[in-house]
């Protein structure tokens, strides 16, 4: 497989740069690999899809404001993105800067903040803050938003770049597919009998990154720190024994459980995954999927690719971009109801 495999055009103004008034006023667009269909339809009709034995997964994990903007010591302009907060002070970061900084080098942000350059470590550097980070970035950071909207956060960003259910802080990005729900519809769909349940995978800036070999099976993710619950193996196990579906509502969530799952058995796990789920991949626990639309060539693509084959797939995408479906994560959805080989 290459990634030429996974390729797409989409007219620019399919990008949603910006959401729906209303969560739920997205469009759904169900994929049935069982009778190799697809229906329009609207989010607000997802209840009267899931049946009443099913088992919703969603991923818990809050957006924290990861993009600071300030300044070197030594002058010029740096904007940071935390990727990853390691103690109360001290977190992984991506730096811009017209120059990088080196070891030693401090950095200044709002309010007298300010940052020390421990090291460098790939493409993230090793700060230590002056402060508390977690209650600094709260006040003085920014939403990361996805480098495709070309815009900087705005004040409503702050509530609509993340799920409504968001509990456990630490992601960078928002798995998006949960953006659609509001509270009344998590409880439309648990008064009709659907459990919910859930995970937790803190979703990096690597996520928008560019695989870079050609050849798919070359290419390796960024790791992300995952957790899952005995009480998430447990949902599953009854909802087996039920006949129901495990919905997985975005592809974080996909990837929370099948890792947990690698061994061929679904168990508590808690530590950090790389998984690249592309065509060709054993499933173990994942029976239908909740997504938006990913961008071309990305690994997240390659993992819807995996669950309802690569041709089918494409052929939705561009059954969504004839009919002025919105792209991204602000923009609409699709339920692929099973899973289903590539034809």
């Amino acid at each position: 497989m290459q990634l030429a495999d996974f390729n797409y055009d989409l007219p620019d103004a399919l990008i949603a740069r910006y959401p729906e008034a209303e969560r739920r006023a997205s469009r759904l667009l169900l994929v049935d690999p069982a009778s190799n269909s697809l229906s329009d339809r609207r989010f607000a009709e997802l209840p009267t899809l899931l049946h009443a034995n099913d088992l919703l997964v969603f991923n818990d994990t809050r957006v924290i404001k990861a993009r600071l903007v300030g300044s070197k010591a030594s002058g010029g302009r740096v904007e940071i993105l935390v990727e990853r907060q390691l103690d109360e002070t001290d977190v992984l970061a991506h730096v811009r800067a017209s120059k990088s900084p080196k070891a030693g080098g401090r950095l200044l942000f709002a309010d007298n903040g300010q940052a020390e350059v421990l090291d460098r470590d790939g493409a993230l550097f090793h700060l230590r803050f002056d402060r508390p980070v977690a209650p600094y970035l709260d006040a003085f950071g920014e939403m990361p938003l996805p480098p495709y909207l070309e815009r900087r956060a705005e004040a409503s960003d702050t509530e609509r770049y993340q799920t409504v259910y968001a509990r456990q802080p630490g992601a960078v990005a928002a798995p998006t597919a949960g953006l659609h729900f509001d509270q009344a519809m998590l409880a439309e769909t648990a008064a009709k009998g659907v459990q919910q349940t859930y995970v937790t995978l803190h979703v990096g800036a690597g996520t928008f990154q560019n695989l870079r070999a050609e050849q798919v099976a070359e290419n390796r993710l960024h790791s992300e720190r995952v957790e899952l619950s005995e009480q998430v193996v447990r949902a599953v196990a009854e909802t087996r024994e039920r006949q129901g579906r495990v919905i997985a509502v975005g592809t974080t969530s996909v990837r929370a459980l099948e890792f947990a799952a690698r061994d061929g058995q679904l168990k508590p796990c808690s530590g950090e995954t790389d998984l690249f789920i592309r065509p060709g991949y054993r499933w173990h626990v994942v029976d239908a999927m909740l997504t938006n639309f990913h961008l071309p060539q990305s690994s997240l693509l390659m993992l819807v690719a995996a669950f309802a084959g690569t041709r089918r797939v494409l052929g939705a995408y561009q059954h969504a971009i004839e009919q002025r479906y919105r792209f991204f994560s602000y923009g609409d959805a699709m339920l692929l109801t099973g899973r289903g080989a590539d034809q």
